[in-house]
């Protein structure tokens, strides 16, 4: 289990400001980055590019980038493994097709390797409540593309915790908005404030206000799953919550509306421990 979810005895303490890689990784904005290859896969484009101390970065530009930045942060928070992600607003990259690129979202690349993606439907956690947990908090969150090509195994360079090989759902920049049965909305806060994240629970039965193309993963997740990820994720403060925003650019404005819809949501599935699920 370990290799998807440690659980966490420091929630209330972790800094959802830095994340993961802390203030000492941090993608320097005063240095020149090399570029080694242009992204053009998937909905947001990007850069593979090296920093002047050797790091290597993956850099995604678009609407994905503040929103990956906010769910990976969350989703850390409560014990799940994430790589290590920064928002950087303003950068400067030689040799590429632009000197001075869009503001990004940059994923650490040389602190591990990557062996391949891992399924939703068929791996070593299935049936297990970290894993039916980890299916809750991306719901809650509006993530709908829960794609297996979005998902990886990483082999860590140097081994943090008490597993070297992660399970990672590692792109996550189509949460933040609304849910279709088609192609949802990313990092759109009218979106993500339309819908509720629980519509019924009835006999520990949960019937959630999301809509995607992978409905499917959802028919085993009951009242009781839901209750202890949301206790999960009521750990976290206010200003954590604030923090995570603030990592990745948004207005405090627009954090404000955030964070008020998330901590409503966590409610409705507080509200479930009444269930006759027994949480």
């Amino acid at each position: 289990m370990t290799s998807l979810w440690v659980e966490p005895d420091d929630i209330a303490s972790r800094d959802l400001f830095y994340g993961p890689g802390g203030r000492r990784l941090v993608p320097r904005s005063d240095v020149v980055y090399l570029f080694r290859k242009e992204d053009t896969t998937g909905h947001s484009g990007g850069y593979d590019v090296e920093a002047p101390d050797h790091r290597k970065w993956d850099v995604k530009i678009g609407d994905e980038a503040q929103s990956e930045i906010v769910v990976s942060r969350i989703l850390w928070a409560i014990g799940y493994h994430q790589p290590v992600v920064y928002y950087v607003p303003a950068w400067r990259m030689a040799g590429g097709p632009t000197a001075s690129p869009k503001p990004g979202r940059f994923r650490l690349k040389s602190d591990h390797k990557k062996e391949g993606d891992w399924s939703w439907r068929e791996n070593p956690f299935v049936g297990t409540r970290p894993f039916r947990g980890l299916l809750v908090a991306n719901i809650l969150l509006n993530n709908w593309d829960l794609a297996a090509s979005n998902n990886r195994i990483y082999r860590l360079k140097d081994a943090r915790g008490p597993a070297s090989t992660w399970f990672v759902v590692q792109d996550v920049g189509a949460g933040l908005g609304g849910t279709l049965w088609t192609l949802g909305s990313r990092n759109n806060l009218r979106d993500f404030e339309s819908q509720d994240f629980v519509k019924a629970g009835r006999n520990g039965q949960v019937r959630f206000d999301y809509h995607s193309l992978h409905q499917g993963l959802l028919k085993d997740i009951t009242a009781a799953d839901v209750v202890w990820t949301c206790r999960l994720m009521a750990r976290l403060t206010d200003r954590q919550l604030h923090d995570a925003f603030r990592a990745a650019g948004y207005p405090t404005d627009v954090a404000d509306r955030y964070v008020r819809k998330i901590e409503q949501k966590i409610q409705e599935g507080l509200a479930l421990a009444t269930s006759s699920e027994g949480v």
